[in-house]
């Protein structure tokens, strides 16, 4: 019979010969705040979308609209929020869950936020008005397009000191006056049809619709149409020769169909229309 020491080695032996058995995979955590911080900043960023698109081909109004794009910048707030108190917990965390869903919704909420931030601060650093025009004194008419009933209505300054007792028209022009003090009528050395055929093919170029275009009588009306939203600004242009006869005086005026405020749109449109029109913006004489 074999000792006690040959047998343990005859075990021994048997069990090295034996293939170890194979490591038991661990289990992966659902990454549970990195999921909900991607769903909240996809989620803002698609709301978002979807209120502007769907104001723009009209399945509801664009105050509605306008209130899916805020309630969905603050979603993409919160996103940015929850991914920032996450990260910061993870850092004390023995086994920190994955990162990648984590930055990937912070990212997707960052733009969005960025995007939305841009109208945010337009809206607190330009007044809440919609109707801007190179003459204040004498704004071109609108002929063909129908000016806005409202136009005139919300316009600021009712409460203010310095503008108690004045009219709305009176509160427009001071308030223009302040914020677009360079918007002014310009002169171009060419004949009045001249330069309305020019206008007329820069606001082709710029995929206006144009309502009416008339170069012998120095007047175009058209409408612009924003890309989401599909808001829709209407444009005159009076083009009227100077009293020496030697070249125009142009005015322009853009108008928003809606809103309070324009959030600058109309003045950046004015701005940009004319110097491509003129080459040098100048002030008329």
């Amino acid at each position: 019979m074999n000792d006690p020491e040959t047998q343990a080695e005859q075990v021994d032996t048997v069990a090295a010969a034996q293939p170890a058995p194979p490591p038991v995979a661990e289990k992966k955590k659902f990454d549970f705040q990195g999921t909900l911080v991607l769903v909240a900043g996809a989620g803002a960023l698609i709301w978002g979308l979807v209120s502007a698109v769907g104001t723009g081909w009209g399945f509801w109004e664009y105050t509605s609209g306008l209130k899916g794009v805020t309630w969905a910048f603050f979603l993409g707030i919160g996103a940015l929020l929850f991914g920032i108190l996450f990260g910061w917990r993870a850092r004390k965390s023995i086994s920190p869950p994955p990162r990648t869903r984590r930055w990937a919704g912070m990212l997707i909420a960052l733009v969005y936020v960025g995007w939305v931030g841009t109208f945010l601060v337009s809206a607190l650093t330009v007044p809440a008005i919609h109707d801007i025009s190179t003459d204040l004194a004498d704004p071109p008419t609108f002929r063909t397009l129908q000016l806005r009933a409202d136009n005139l209505d919300n316009i600021p300054g009712a409460d203010d000191a310095e503008m108690k007792g004045l009219t709305p028209q009176q509160r427009w022009v001071t308030v223009h006056q302040k914020a677009y003090g360079d918007i002014r009528s310009v002169r171009i050395n060419e004949p009045v049809p001249s330069v309305v055929a020019k206008a007329e093919r820069l606001a082709k170029d710029r995929g206006w619709d144009i309502a009416v275009s008339l170069p012998e009588e120095g007047r175009l009306e058209a409408t612009e149409t924003s890309a989401f939203f599909r808001f829709k600004d209407d444009v005159v242009l009076r083009v009227r020769p100077t009293d020496t006869g030697e070249g125009s005086v142009v005015d322009m005026r853009s108008v928003s169909r809606v809103g309070v405020s324009d959030l600058g749109m109309n003045a950046k449109r004015v701005r940009s229309f004319l110097a491509d029109l003129t080459g040098t913006v100048t002030a008329a004489r």
